[in-house]
């Protein structure tokens, strides 16, 4: 399934010449960062969940769970092998429902459906074979792991409190499985304690202090069986929702040097069968509300100073699979991008994806592995955005969202431009924020060098569309299922920055002037 277009049709550029446009100017402030990210700020997951998980009268996840994704396919290969490397996290609802065939584990049973297991399935089980499979895998496309592990191993369930699940976590099962892939000499990156079982919890929880606890256990057995420091791999948690109380006991509880990254997650567009989703993605003053969970993961970070800081290890906007009206479509970018370049400027490490493949809101379709969308709007910001975050201001027209970083690849600086109006344009000049001296006027920026610039449309001027153009050119795989050129467009620096309307737009400037960038 490929599609032939050379160039998007003429009713783009006719749409933009017909909106309004508005000028404005954005300062960057070059002189200091506010925020650093990881190298590998763009992450995506991978999913347990079997073809019969269902939402909304639909099954949408197909053969796309972590047991049976079909890993052969030329299309998944290339997608991965694109970023160089993507980080991906191996996790979700049923983590904590698995259990690894090895040591004194003898059976596997597959997930099925059972109305009083845990999200609607009964126990399942990832093999040694699988395990390998996986492995051979994520070494030949290159990927950096993070690994969610089965945090309710050895509990039951309270009798006097429905979802809290009672008693110590047993670790022989994780000893084991950590035992068979260090022989193997498997890379894991980082490993991540449960999922979604912090405060009042997603099907399960369990209580701060006996998870900070157990997450001190964790460490301890990382720190036995990966003797080398430089080989360790990094111990992540609670992987839930925010709430402060819980959050601080845990951390209280765990101390110092005992969780490397705090991790949550992020789900601000509510369930994915509400028929106001699309009003919600386009509303400034909604894509805003989540800064305060931001600012607080932020507050608790500074609070505790774990190693790695904050990452969002889970964000697939849309609950329950996502929204098969948006999530796939060009529109899901506006949330999207938004949120990755809103939480790196509260300092948050890293961004994961819900998901690589499944559900609606997989970055590549489920059955033809072709990149929806998003996919390419998350290509352009692991290639150009640096992990050096600026601050940036702006008059104050809440539809045009700017982020700044220092370019990937240096010199200069990288933003992103994301236009929510439906009928207007910005032109945009660039100033330089002048250090030390708030009451004098900032430089107006002037370039000597082209800009590369990548706008991103969707194919039919319609953001409901499921391919996106980049400066006009439609993004469909080649022949050969190889992701295609992603080639900027050079313009004359003495021009403005024009953002059409409904329209995404990457910028690298090569010569403006950021000592921090430096």
């Amino acid at each position: 399934m490929y599609f032939k277009f050379t160039f998007c049709p003429i009713i783009l550029l006719l749409w933009a010449s017909l909106s309004f446009a508005q000028n404005v100017n954005v300062v960057i402030h070059g002189a200091a960062s506010i925020a650093k990210t990881d190298d590998n700020f763009v992450c995506v997951t991978l999913d347990w969940w079997p073809a019969e998980k269902c939402d909304y009268n639909q099954c949408p996840w197909g053969k796309a769970g972590i047991l049976n994704l079909d890993l052969r396919y030329g299309a998944l290969i290339n997608a991965i092998k694109a970023f160089n490397p993507l980080r991906i996290k191996v996790g979700g609802s049923l983590q904590d429902n698995v259990v690894y065939k090895v040591g004194e584990v003898s059976s596997c049973p597959n997930f099925m459906k059972r109305e009083d297991g845990l999200f609607g399935f009964s126990q399942g089980c990832l093999s040694m074979e699988r395990w390998d499979q996986l492995n051979r895998f994520f070494n030949h496309t290159g990927v950096k792991l993070t690994f969610g592990l089965n945090a309710l191993f050895g509990r039951n369930e309270s009798q006097t409190e429905k979802g809290l699940w009672i008693g110590d976590w047993q670790p022989q099962n994780t000893r084991d499985f950590m035992q068979y892939t260090i022989s193997k000499g498997y890379k894991v990156d980082s490993y991540e304690f449960g999922n979604q079982l912090s405060g009042s919890g997603m099907g399960a929880k369990v209580d701060a202090k006996q998870y900070g606890k157990d997450v001190i256990v964790l460490k301890n057995l990382v720190k036995e069986l990966y003797a080398h420091p430089e080989t360790q791999p990094k111990v992540l948690g609670p992987g839930g929702f925010y709430e402060e109380k819980w959050f601080n006991t845990f951390l209280e509880v765990s101390g110092q040097g005992i969780v490397d990254g705090l991790t949550h997650h992020i789900y601000n567009l509510g369930p994915g069968d509400d028929p106001n989703m699309m009003n919600k993605i386009l509303d400034p003053s909604y894509l805003n509300q989540v800064s305060q969970t931001y600012k607080g993961v932020s507050d608790v970070v500074n609070k505790f100073r774990p190693q790695l800081g904050a990452w969002v290890s889970e964000s697939g906007g849309a609950l329950n699979g996502g929204s098969k009206d948006v999530s796939r479509t060009f529109a899901d970018g506006f949330w999207y991008l938004d949120h990755m370049g809103m939480a790196s400027t509260y300092d948050q490490k890293v961004f994961c994806r819900q998901a690589l493949i499944g559900g609606n809101y997989g970055l590549l379709n489920a059955t033809t592995f072709v990149p929806n969308p998003d996919y390419y709007g998350a290509l352009l910001w692991h290639r150009l955005m640096g992990s050096t975050v600026l601050a940036v201001t702006k008059e104050s027209d809440p539809d045009l969202r700017v982020y700044a970083h220092c370019a990937k690849k240096k010199p200069g600086v990288s933003l992103i431009f994301i236009n929510l109006s439906k009928d207007r344009s910005f032109n945009i000049t660039l100033s330089n924020a002048k250090p030390g001296d708030a009451g004098k006027p900032n430089y107006e920026f002037v370039g000597k060098q082209n800009r590369e610039e990548y706008h991103l449309r969707a194919l039919t001027g319609d953001i409901k569309d499921d391919i996106v153009c980049l400066n006009d050119v439609p993004m469909v795989q080649t022949d050969s299922e190889d992701i295609p050129a992603m080639d900027p467009k050079l313009v004359d620096a003495s021009t403005p920055i024009s953002i059409a309307a409904q329209s995404i737009a990457y910028v690298t400037i090569r010569d403006f002037e950021a000592p921090a960038c430096v």
